[in-house]
């Protein structure tokens, strides 16, 4: 009787030790996911963050005279009044 008892509570024991493992193994790939989530949510937060510094940059520089004068230049073809425009029609 003792021997059975014994054997069947190390069997019960055994398992324990199993489920325990595979428990363990589980949350640790779990783990493993949220981490890498986690790093690529930060780079994607740092890539956002550059791309905003990029736009308050250029929202600074549409307000400038100089842009301004540039983009009617390229744009609009327009030049400052007495101001000489040479074309080159050779190519």
């Amino acid at each position: 009787m003792k021997s059975k008892r014994k054997f069947i509570r190390n069997i019960i024991l055994i398992l324990a030790i199993i489920y325990v493992i595979f428990t363990l193994i589980k949350q640790q790939q779990t783990l493993n996911q949220y981490a890498k989530n986690s790093e690529d949510l930060t780079n994607q937060i740092e890539e956002q963050q550059n791309y905003k510094e990029e736009l308050a940059k250029k929202q600074a520089d549409i307000n400038s005279e100089e842009y301004i004068e540039e983009t009617a230049r390229e744009k609009l073809d327009m030049y400052l009044p007495n101001e000489k425009v040479y074309i080159d029609t050779g190519m």
